[in-house]
């Protein structure tokens, strides 16, 4: 007899109301990923973060068998996806005896697996081929990117209520599982809230609230809107269960969410990425073992090999069902070094130097040229065919991710280390020793920082506040300086990425205004002159006169390029 299907805060109870939730990312929220954000907690506290799937496509997932391959793999090989309509194949299936990965009842539950969709008998037949593996669908009503505006979808849906409503009413009325939906603010409290009350009246169970608007990305990111999240949770029903989703950069970022905003759960997207312990409470202070690193002024964060080490053993141990290689312990300044210990570490020191790609540097003491290294690659090219050690193309999604993630955890590391970041920009997919090689280069990289910091720790502890003395002062909603200032951390230490404000971005040009943008602010300008009060001549300011014209003519009003794929690691609801 099927359980009955539970709706809105029933729903989220019988998950356990998890208030931490990992939030759908393009091809960066696969299985290896969610698995790793909740290797931090303990066994039994690792069904409390809520997960989500990266974005996928409906229509591609319900036509066609490859991508659905690749995407989502709740089966043991040789077993595949039930094709859309196959009830009896998905009844055939042993969800116990044949699970996989991704929706595992052992390892990846509670999970919520996200569509993009404008169809609704599309996004039916997709929803209805997972619903056996996750506990509720989701509806991408937040991508701001331009192949969601040609592909209609995303947060290009938001001015087609109709159709909004026929999407998650179908699935409410004919799905065995909750729908959900993850929403963006739009440019009034009063929209916003006629928006979510629409979306709950179709018959989400549950909506999450990203606090920026659709036109709040990249440069123009800016800060997410906490008070109109606030403004939501108490202009709906009680009972209505709102995820909130914007502004976190740091575990102790969550709680002070929830207590601003009264929502029942925090989802975080890029603060995940850079740091996927975000959900973890930090160890009590003796009690860092190995992993964790606390510097004499009390911050600390885990360190990018113990990271990056735990999540090539989950790729091993899971996606290659395979065992990781030995490891030795990680290091930390005051082992005594056996022998061994003392040849690893030569040989860390050795793997420091630059690379030379097979050459020998030249005798002034120059890197390879350009052509030495082309040799040197075609040379390991042709050894690797000899050997029969071309690596196999593939297209899994736990695989494809893999780069990105890396840069994620390292992206403070490899700004200093730069044969790391040229190790890791050589890895290709699938090509595992290529990243264990890249592990082997960040132990090397992590030892020498630790090494410089029981020498000096000045210099680290102190390059936050010299940072901030070069900054002018401004408000938190102008400067990005505070929250660098708090959130910066040794370049071993995984740590969050700060996009600077938008106002920061105009004045260092590294974004221009649209020619929209720029006559809102001249009309802006216009009436305030009207009006006695001197306007702010942040046009002027940004675009000096000798440059106006060039940029003018280069601004795009909307999306840029023609990127036909959505950016990895973008937030996609």
């Amino acid at each position: 007899m099927a359980r009955p299907k539970l709706q809105g805060r029933a729903f989220y109870e019988s998950l356990g109301s998890p208030k931490h939730i990992v939030a759908p990312m393009v091809d960066q929220s696969e299985f290896a990923w969610r698995l790793l954000t909740r290797s931090f907690l303990p066994p039994d506290l690792r069904t409390s973060i809520l997960a989500y799937s990266p974005m996928l496509h409906a229509k591609m997932f319900a036509e066609s068998p490859k991508y659905r391959a690749s995407h989502f793999e709740p089966l043991q090989p040789p077993l595949s996806l039930a094709q859309p309509g196959d009830a009896e194949q998905q009844k055939a299936a042993d969800l116990e005896k044949d699970a996989y990965m991704d929706g595992n009842p052992k390892i990846d539950r509670p999970l919520f697996v996200q569509f993009c969709a404008n169809d609704a008998e599309h996004f039916l037949e997709a929803a209805k081929i997972v619903q056996p593996y996750c506990d509720a669908v989701d509806l991408n009503l937040g991508c701001p990117q331009g192949i969601a505006r040609r592909g209609n979808y995303g947060s290009f849906l938001q001015e087609d209520w109709g159709t909004i409503h026929k999407l998650i009413r179908t699935l409410h009325e004919k799905l065995d599982i909750p729908v959900t939906a993850k929403m963006r603010v739009l440019e009034t409290r009063e929209k916003t809230l006629e928006y979510a009350k629409m979306i709950l009246d179709a018959g989400a169970s549950i909506i999450t609230v990203h606090g920026r608007q659709r036109e709040q990305k990249g440069h123009n990111t800016g800060l997410a809107d906490w008070k109109m999240l606030r403004f939501l949770r108490e202009s709906l029903p009680p009972d209505t269960v709102i995820f909130a989703n914007g502004n976190i950069l740091q575990h102790g970022d969550i709680q002070t969410c929830l207590e601003e905003t009264k929502a029942d759960g925090v989802m975080s997207a890029e603060g995940n990425l850079y740091d996927p312990s975000i959900f973890a409470t930090p160890p009590l202070a003796g009690e860092e073992g190995r992993e964790y690193w606390r510097g004499r002024d009390g911050k600390g964060g885990y360190r990018c090999d113990a990271v990056l080490r735990r999540y090539l053993d989950i790729i091993h141990t899971h996606v290659l069902r395979k065992d990781p290689p030995p490891r030795h312990s990680l290091f930390l300044p005051s082992d005594e070094p056996s022998p061994e210990q003392r040849a690893a570490q030569e040989e860390s020191k050795r793997k420091l130097e630059p690379e030379t790609n097979g050459h020998s540097p030249k005798d002034d003491g120059q890197p390879p040229t350009k052509k030495q290294k082309r040799e040197a690659a075609k040379q390991q090219h042709e050894e690797k065919k000899k050997n029969g050690s071309k690596q196999e193309k593939t297209n899994a999604a736990n695989l494809v991710a893999m780069q990105a993630h890396c840069f994620h955890i390292l992206r403070p590391l490899v700004s200093k280390h730069h044969n790391v970041r040229d190790a890791l920009a050589r890895s290709r997919v699938g090509d595992i020793e290529a990243y264990e090689n890249v592990l082997t280069l960040t132990e090397a990289a992590v030892r020498e920082g630790l090494l410089e910091y029981e020498r000096d720790p000045p210099p680290f502890e102190d390059a936050a506040e010299e940072d901030a003395k070069a900054e002018v002062e401004n408000s938190p909603d102008e400067s990005s300086v505070e929250a660098v200032k708090r959130c910066k951390r040794p370049y071993w230490v995984c740590q969050p990425y700060v996009r600077p404000l938008p106002k920061e971005a105009l004045e260092k040009g590294s974004m221009q205004l649209s020619k929209k943008q720029i006559k809102k602010l001249e009309k802006a300008n216009e009436e305030a002159k009207k009006s006695g009060v001197a306007p702010e001549g942040r046009v002027e300011s940004v675009q000096p006169p000798e440059r106006e014209e060039e940029a003018t003519k280069g601004a795009i009003d909307g999306e840029t390029g023609n990127v036909e794929l959505p950016k990895e690691g973008m937030v996609a609801g």
